[in-house]
């Protein structure tokens, strides 16, 4: 079978009880809830309550604090980040001959020095500061688009649609995609495909647009024949601060 390749889909507050694996009623999670029956389901979990502990954390394998990122979320235009220094999970995999991608809100400084493509990634397409609008669109280290002309409404369906080219581009070598979703935080937002469809209200619509991406890669992992090479795992940062457990 030769060495897996790894995905990492990061949601951003879901809450445990926003799927239907988990008891959820009201929104419809199809491609998780088959993906938590056919694999491992984890019922108790630990993380950060911030963004950007828990994605310093997650990335290093460290407490935050060791790594000087526990205080609270990094804001727009900081000049903080992570520490070129530590050792990121990509960096590991890429010394391993791995390809590797970010996708989505970074979230561990804005600095060209800081940014993932300096800390392990060979790709980048995302916001790398806080959450929907309040940072310019990179590709590489690159601004694309600058914050306020981004249509934040399509920000799922772009961010699925480089995680499924850059499988498609990598199926024939070992990759680590990093797939970090800024949904379902507020402020929120859903393509036209998913509005108003949920009955638990927008909140409902990002989680289900959220959960059609996951399918989206589960799919394309299947159509190149990388269902038994590779390992899959989905989580969320922290939980849900507007949607009460069951």
């Amino acid at each position: 079978v030769g060495r897996p390749n790894f995905v990492l889909i990061l949601a951003d507050d879901l809450g445990y009880a926003d799927l239907g694996c988990y008891g959820a009623t009201d929104i419809r999670t199809p491609n998780l809830d088959r993906l938590a029956k056919e694999g491992v389901r984890c019922t108790d979990f630990y993380a950060e309550n911030v963004c950007t502990p828990a994605r310093a954390a997650l990335m290093t394998g460290a407490y935050p604090k060791r790594v000087g990122l526990h205080r609270a979320v990094l804001p727009p235009n900081t000049t903080e980040g992570l520490h070129p220094d530590e050792i990121t999970l990509a960096e590991l995999l890429k010394g391993r001959g791995y390809a590797t991608a970010a996708i989505g809100k970074w979230h561990l400084g804005l600095r060209p020095e800081v940014l993932p493509t300096a800390q392990g990634f060979d790709f980048y397409f995302g916001l790398p500061g806080p959450n929907h609008g309040a940072s310019d669109l990179y590709r590489g280290t690159e601004v694309i688009e600058k914050r306020g002309a981004i249509d934040l409404d399509q920000l799922t369906q772009r961010y699925t649609a480089e995680a499924v080219r850059f499988i498609r581009e990598h199926q024939d070598r070992p990759f680590f995609l990093y797939l970090a979703h800024s949904a379902t935080h507020v402020p929120r937002f859903a393509s036209a495909s998913f509005r108003g469809k949920s009955a638990a209200g927008l909140q409902g619509d990002m989680t289900e647009e959220l959960d059609w991406s996951c399918g989206e890669v589960f799919r394309t992992l299947h159509e190149c024949g990388l269902d038994d090479n590779t390992v899959v795992l989905f989580i969320s940062d922290n939980g849900n601060h507007d949607r009460p457990a069951p």
